[in-house]
């Protein structure tokens, strides 16, 4: 059983057993059943084939989200084995278990929709034998869509069952942005990995950037300075106003009302442009690497809080204009809707579980560095449909904007004293990670919870990744919005849930 440390690093890393010391698979899915039905959360459930040197099989990991923070446990199983369905019992499991049985062969006994999640490995070749669910009628009839798409929309397959113009059932076949992005994790040295990090999902670059270092920090007892951790979360933040903008825009754009459209795209480019100022891109690629984030000297945060302060007014005038429209509220209100009590049994997270009322937010429940000190307003919705997931991305930009303004206007707040990621030297590169460790690293992004997890061999090479994006649940809760509505719901349903395909295919 992995043994969790208790030490001065930014995150808990975990000197790892031997095999022979893991929890058997039953023991683990006790354990994990026990943990849900205490109402604690299961954040992933992943696994490996073993290496060389270690008895044969496979090691099965799961992170759970408790009361007392993260609880990583591991168990050892033997290749092709089977074991009792975590979903029959709780259905939020479903995407892990379908993906841990996709990338090992471990067969969950009892799951009821077992079908491929991105087909990888040796199925990558039969995407389109892919088992989709049949709705039977003579009055029924099927519309697919896609997965080539108009525009710059990225690759999937959607197909609606349909009574009419109802739709009975959506099925979302995702899986053709396939890149073997974890096995790509192990190809280079992880401190020359964060070019690559932030290629995973283009528009959530700081928070797979600051999950990835954040982990390889902690490999390496090498905890940042606060002013580091300071300026990664104000490009964060930024990152989280500007993507809520992008979805805004989508949406006013949907239901054709482009003044609000192209005033949100217009706010949107002054916040992107802001990140530029700071790390040299707009999407703030550059802005971390290891041991390093983006300096702010005083001319620079005077720079961004002016552009905040100039940018608030004209946000807020244009979401009165938005949620003050008639039609707007005509076309949004009613559709879409999923119930707190559907998010929770579907293990939605992020922003659309907030929308639906769960109070989920990783900068509460695992508060770090500024966020400890100064904790973002907690916001959620009641009504859980398209309405509400507007009005929270509204709400959140202003309470991210607001916060990033206190925090810049702060004078006690350093954002100067962090090691330049562009500096000439980088002496991350001679960098030892612990040997036999793992450590599983959270970042609430624009979408919700990111996590990548990373664990090492016996010379301190990294021997697993595990990334996962807040879309890999999400996307099931797209399709259940959907039942019951009217076919030409889904643009607005869709781009209230502003899901990430790259995010899901990996």
């Amino acid at each position: 059983m992995p043994r969790v440390s208790s030490s001065d690093h930014p995150l808990p890393v975990a000197q790892l057993s031997s095999i022979e010391n893991l929890l058997s698979i039953s023991e683990l899915v006790a354990l994990v059943l026990q943990a849900l039905e205490a109402k604690n959360t299961l954040i992933s459930w992943f696994g490996r084939p073993t290496t060389s040197g270690e008895e044969a099989g496979v090691v099965v990991t799961a992170v759970l989200l408790t009361p007392e923070g993260l609880c990583v446990r591991r168990a050892h199983v033997a290749a092709g084995s089977s074991y009792p369905s975590l979903t029959t019992q709780f259905p939020a499991a479903q995407i892990f278990e379908r993906e841990l049985w996709e990338q090992t062969g471990l067969l969950p006994d009892g799951h009821p929709w077992l079908k491929p999640v991105r087909f990888e490995g040796v199925r990558q070749q039969h995407i389109n034998d892919y088992p989709f669910f049949k709705v039977r009628g003579t009055e029924v009839h099927e519309v697919g869509v896609g997965p080539i798409h108009a525009g710059v929309i990225e690759p999937g397959h959607f197909r609606f069952m349909c009574h009419g113009e109802q739709v009975q059932h959506l099925e979302i076949q995702l899986g053709y942005q396939h890149r073997a992005v974890e096995a790509l994790l192990l190809q280079k040295p992880p401190q020359r990995l964060s070019p690559l990090v932030e290629s995973i999902v283009g528009d959530s670059v700081l928070a797979y950037s600051w999950a990835f270092n954040a982990a390889l920090e902690s490999l390496a007892n090498r905890p940042v300075a606060p002013a580091t951790q300071a300026s990664r979360a104000i490009g964060l933040e930024l990152e989280r106003v500007a993507m809520h903008l992008a979805t805004l825009t989508g949406l006013a754009t949907d239901i054709a009302y482009l003044q609000p459209a192209g005033t949100y795209q217009r706010l949107r480019t002054a916040i992107i442009n802001a990140s530029q100022r700071v790390c040299g891109n707009r999407f703030g690629k550059g802005w971390i690497r290891p041991g390093a984030s983006a300096p702010m000297g005083e001319a620079l945060r005077a720079d961004v809080l002016k552009t905040l302060r100039a940018f608030l007014p004209d946000l807020q005038q244009v979401n009165a204009l938005m949620t003050s429209s008639r039609s707007t509220q005509a076309r949004f209100k009613g559709v879409g809707t999923v119930s707190v009590r559907a998010a929770q049994d579907l293990g939605l997270t992020g922003v659309v579980a907030r929308a639906s009322g769960m109070a989920c937010d990783l900068r509460y429940t695992l508060p770090d560095g500024l966020y400890a000190a100064h904790p973002p307003q907690l916001l959620t919705q009641a009504t859980g449909d398209c309405w509400a997931r507007v009005r929270q991305r509204m709400q959140e930009i202003e309470a991210s904007t607001q916060w990033l303004m206190d925090r810049l206007a702060d004078p006690t707040l350093n954002l100067a004293d962090t090691r330049d990621p562009f500096a000439q030297t980088s002496p991350s590169e001679n960098w030892p990670l612990a040997p036999n460790a793992q450590v599983v690293s959270l970042v609430e992004g624009v979408r919700g919870p990111v996590m990548v997890a990373l664990e090492t061999d016996a010379s301190g090479q990294l021997l697993h990744a595990k990334v996962q994006d807040p879309s890999l649940a999400n996307w099931f809760g797209l399709a259940f919005a959907l039942r019951k509505q009217q076919i030409s719901d889904f643009p607005i349903c869709n781009k209230s849930f502003d899901l990430s395909y790259c995010g899901n295919d990996l």
